[in-house]
Formats: structure tokens, C-alpha cells, sequence
């Protein structure tokens, strides 16, 4: 950080008024302080577009220059027309005043744009930030919904599970063998599911019968005074 001495000498030096001890103390001050040295630079640039702003005077023509010099008629001045006039010894220091003035506008000028750049830069680094949060706000939702699905896939398939095994357990199942003294090995599983009016039938070891011949399945149930048709079926040979 600049101190406010160090900012009135880089005006100073960049008008090229330093002298003496101050100049060598100055630039010893400038060959170890970077920052400085751009101050410096700053005022330099400043003050050089200030004179080329200043505008330019055409020269006059040869024609109006030579009826001058002809018209010109030498006067030797009396003492007495002659006014002494000498600067006050301020005069020097108010100019590099105004110099420095107008060094330290244009500084500030060029600090204000510095900041107003640092300023956009900032917001920019903010939205970027906030754009990121916004997307791992959005992956985060993405994840818990779908863990969400998972675990209602996961209820699903075990209500389905449940449910299956409910029904298996409603099942009836029951293995028969033969009272025919003709196939004594025969064997045969029934499973019945009472609430669709539904079942399998398999046997094993029972002979098979002529083409025009199949066997009658008959359904022996307590709650009916009859044997119940279960159907006919037919055997591998």
C-alpha cells in the first residue's frame, strides 16, 4: 500500500521536479517497491495524454509572416516603459500542484475502472459458484430420487415376494398313489389353488392306456355329497 507522501513524490518525479535529496531517496524507494514503480508509470502515461491533448496551433503563412516583420518598426523602450515582473516563488509549487491534481484525477479515474473490473470479476467468480451449487443441488435431488425408486422397486419386489408366498402357502398339495392292484408304483402330486379354481397334475409310473382309452380325474371333496370331475388326461407311453 501506497502512503499518501509517496503518492505526492511519484507526482512530483513523474513531472520531473524532484531534486536533491528527495530524488535519490525517491528512486532508491522505487528500485525496491513494484507497486510504486507502476504508480510512477501511471502518472507518466497521464501526464503525456494530457499534453497531446492540448491542441495544435497551424503555423502561420510565409505571406503573413513577412508583412509582420515588414510592418514591424524597432523601438528602443524607454526605462520607464520597462515593468519589472518577477514570479512569486509559489508559482512553481502551484503548477506542479495542478500537475499533480490532474495526475492524481486521472489515478483515480483508472483505480475506479481497476475496481469496477475487480468488481465484474468477482460477480463472475460468484455466478460460477453458484452455477456449481446449483448443478450439485440438482445431481444431489437426481441421487435421492433415484435411491427413492430403488427402494420403492426394492418394496415392490418384496410385497410381490410376500404375496407369492401367501400364495403358495394357500396351495394345496397333495400326493397320491395307486389303489389299482395293476400299477402298484404308480404316483401322482396334486396341487390345488382354491381361490382361482386351479391346479396341477402330475404322475408318474402309471401305464398308458389304448388310443381310444384316457384316464378320469375325480376330485374327492368333503363338502360335496359327489365325487367333483376333475377332468380326463392322457399318459406318455
Amino acid at each position: 500500500m501506497i502512503d499518501e507522501r509517496h503518492e505526492e513524490l511519484a507526482a512530483l518525479y513523474a513531472l520531473d521536479l524532484l531534486e536533491g535529496a528527495e530524488l535519490t531517496a525517491f528512486e532508491a524507494a522505487l528500485a525496491h517497491d513494484a507497486e510504486l514503480r507502476r504508480l510512477v508509470a501511471s502518472l507518466r502515461e497521464t501526464s503525456a495524454a494530457l499534453a497531446l491533448a492540448a491542441p495544435s496551433v497551424p503555423a502561420p503563412s510565409a505571406n503573413l509572416r513577412a508583412r509582420i516583420l515588414n510592418s514591424a518598426v524597432p523601438h528602443a523602450p524607454s526605462p520607464g516603459d520597462v515593468i519589472p515582473f518577477k514570479l512569486p516563488a509559489w508559482f512553481g509549487w502551484a503548477a506542479a500542484a495542478c500537475f499533480l491534481f490532474a495526475a492524481l484525477f486521472f489515478a483515480g479515474k483508472s483505480f475506479n475502472v481497476r475496481g469496477q473490473l475487480q468488481l465484474a470479476l468477482v460477480s463472475e467468480q460468484a455466478a460460477r459458484i453458484e452455477a456449481g451449487t446449483l448443478k450439485n443441488l440438482l445431481e444431489a435431488e437426481r441421487l435421492l430420487s433415484r435411491g427413492q425408486l430403488d427402494r420403492l422397486v426394492a418394496t415392490e419386489t418384496l410385497v410381490a415376494d410376500l404375496r407369492r408366498q401367501s400364495d403358495i402357502a394357500r396351495l394345496k398339495i397333495a400326493s397320491l398313489k395307486s389303489l389299482a392292484g395293476n400299477s402298484p408304483e404308480a404316483r401322482a402330486v396334486a396341487v390345488w389353488n382354491p381361490d382361482s379354481q386351479e391346479g396341477v397334475l402330475v404322475v408318474s409310473k402309471l401305464p398308458a392306456l389304448d388310443a381310444d382309452k384316457d384316464y378320469q380325474l375325480w376330485v374327492v371333496d368333503p363338502q360335496y355329497p359327489i365325487p367333483v370331475d376333475g377332468g380326463v388326461f392322457t399318459v406318455d407311453a
